[in-house]
C-alpha cells in the first residue's frame, strides 16, 4: 500500500512539474489622479505552449477586463476582448496603445512606488485554467499617453 501511495504521489508531482507555464516580464501600471475611475496594467507574457489569457482579477478595482486600444481618425477607441492569444514561445506585449488589462472602478488611487496585486487567468489548449499571481509596480505617468476609458 505504501508503494502505491508513493507511486501516485510521484506521478502527481511529475505531472504538476510538466504543467505549461507563462513567464511574466515587467508588470506595471500607472499612478492615477485621486478621482480616476480606471487604470491600465501592462507587461510582457511568454508562454511555453499555446495558451490564452482569458481574464484577470484584482482587489484594487471592482472590475478587471482585457482590452485593446487603437486610434481611429484621431479618436481613441478602447474595446473589451474576451481573450488574448499567447502563442508558444512568442512574447506578447500588453502595452499602452495596444492590448492591456483595465482595472475599472478603482477602490483607491494608485500611488507611484506602491504595488498592485493581480491574478491572471490563462487556459491551455485543452481548456485547463491556471491562475498566475502578479505584483505590478505603480509608476508615475511620465510621457506616456493618458488612459481614458471609453466604450
Amino acid at each position: 500500500m505504501k508503494h502505491l501511495a508513493f507511486a501516485l504521489l510521484t506521478t502527481a508531482l511529475s505531472t504538476a512539474a510538466l504543467a505549461d507555464t507563462v513567464k511574466l516580464h515587467d508588470p506595471w501600471t500607472r499612478a492615477t489622479a485621486p478621482s480616476a475611475p480606471a487604470a491600465g496594467a501592462f507587461m510582457t507574457l511568454t508562454a511555453d505552449a499555446d495558451m490564452r489569457l482569458v481574464g484577470a482579477e484584482s482587489a484594487a478595482s471592482k472590475v478587471v477586463e482585457l482590452h485593446t486600444m487603437k486610434i481611429d481618425n484621431g479618436v481613441m477607441i478602447m474595446r473589451q476582448v474576451l481573450e488574448i492569444p499567447l502563442p508558444k514561445g512568442k512574447a506578447v506585449e500588453l502595452k499602452p496603445g495596444g492590448l492591456h488589462i483595465m482595472l475599472i472602478g478603482l477602490n483607491a488611487p494608485l500611488k507611484s512606488g506602491e504595488k498592485v496585486e493581480m491574478t491572471l487567468r490563462v487556459k491551455d489548449s485543452q481548456g485547463k485554467e491556471q491562475r498566475i499571481p502578479v505584483t505590478a509596480e505603480i509608476r508615475s505617468p511620465g510621457k506616456a499617453m493618458p488612459m481614458q476609458h471609453q466604450h
